[in-house]
């Protein structure tokens, strides 16, 4: 599977850790930590950005070391057994992340364009499209992430349109909030940035892999700019109480755009962000099949993921309502601040330790 004609080139990195980085969440993050931090929110995107910067170096850190994925590190790590629970809990933990942001979308989709969808007829046909995407492998996800980038772009001249009633004067007075605010804010914020440790999977597909860190942090960069953008617009345009009205702020942005030839440009808005979705959930699927794949050499590739994506169609089925996206949105996010920042930064540190014991015995 590691062959050359799976690898990509390393500056192909930073537009996957966009894709997966830019998804759902930028269409609402914004009420959430403006309610926890008002118009200090901005220092919440900066403070979560730079975490997950530190977060890609621990990466880099151990990946460099051991030039293997995740799955790999780990059983070398803490042994077959402690490993191989570890890697499940990876997995689930990808998959899981995968579902939430589908059916946060299909939630938008029920809310603004049609209420009474077929859920179960949408997110079948949504599985055989990334069934058929992932089928073709690494490099056909890969360029799928790079136009799900590309092409989507031209949203942000929409955001010009309310840029002309934009009061910057409500970012002032800076740091009217206390730490524990700002420091909550970030927290939540977070979740928004949860995915890049994908990266550990595809990494032994990335030709000069121990170069591409660089590529990595430029797409973290990217991420943490566009949320930054969206925050200080948001804090112009609406006031602290109005924020708390919107659940998707960016959607009501939309709302606002007029043009000679379209309407209700929410509408073309929310279809466009279908190529913002389907890549990242693309992602999520191919690292969870070849995580197992490594378990159970004997069935095919194909097989796995075909078996992942019936639990795919069936669990994000089962999720219904506002309250109970919100509750799994929350308990995956927790889970991967922890793994995902403190849990890497400790295998960095551990496989740091490790390898020196081995130069002292040699």
């Amino acid at each position: 599977m590691n062959d050359k004609s799976n690898q990509i080139s390393p500056f192909l990195v930073s537009f996957l850790i966009i894709k997966i980085q830019i998804g759902v969440g930028v269409l609402g993050f914004q009420r959430i930590i403006i309610q926890t931090a008002g118009n200090d929110a901005w220092m919440a995107v900066i403070i979560s950005g730079a975490i997950f910067a530190l977060g890609i170096g621990g990466m880099y850190n151990v990946l460099n070391r051991h030039d293997m994925d995740l799955i790999g590190i780990q059983k070398q790590l803490f042994g077959k057994w402690l490993g191989g629970l570890l890697n499940i809990v990876w997995i689930l933990y990808w998959m899981m992340l995968g579902i939430s942001v589908f059916r946060s979308y299909l939630e938008i989709v029920q809310s603004w364009v049609f209420p009474q969808i077929n859920t179960w007829l949408v997110t079948s046909i949504f599985a055989l499209l990334i069934y058929y995407v992932v089928s073709g492998g690494f490099r056909v996800i890969t360029g799928i992430c790079f136009l799900g980038v590309i092409i989507p772009s031209y949203l942000i001249l929409t955001f010009y349109f309310p840029l002309e009633y934009t009061n910057f004067r409500n970012l002032l007075p800076i740091w009217n909030h206390s730490f524990k605010d700002i420091a909550l804010a970030s927290k939540t914020m977070s979740y928004s940035y949860l995915g890049v440790s994908t990266l550990m999977m595809y990494y032994p597909l990335v030709k000069h892999r121990k170069s591409s860190q660089k590529w990595a942090q430029l797409g973290n960069l990217t991420s943490v700019l566009v949320y930054l953008c969206l925050t200080i617009l948001t804090i112009g345009y609406y006031s602290e109480a109005q924020v708390s009205r919107y659940i998707w702020a960016t959607l009501s942005f939309w709302g606002i755009v007029q043009m000679p030839f379209v309407e209700r440009f929410e509408y073309i808005g929310i279809v466009t962000w279908v190529l913002v979705l389907i890549p990242a959930v693309c992602l999520y699927i191919w690292v969870s099949a070849r995580g197992l794949s490594q378990y159970f050499n004997k069935i095919k590739f194909k097989k796995i993921m075909a078996l992942l994506l019936i639990l795919f169609v069936v669990i994000t089925n089962l999720i219904k309502g506002r309250e109970m996206i919100n509750q799994i949105t929350d308990y995956i996010s927790n889970i991967g601040l922890i793994i995902e920042i403190p849990y890497v930064l400790f295998l960095a540190c551990l496989s740091t330790i490790m390898s020196k014991i081995r130069k002292i015995r040699k």
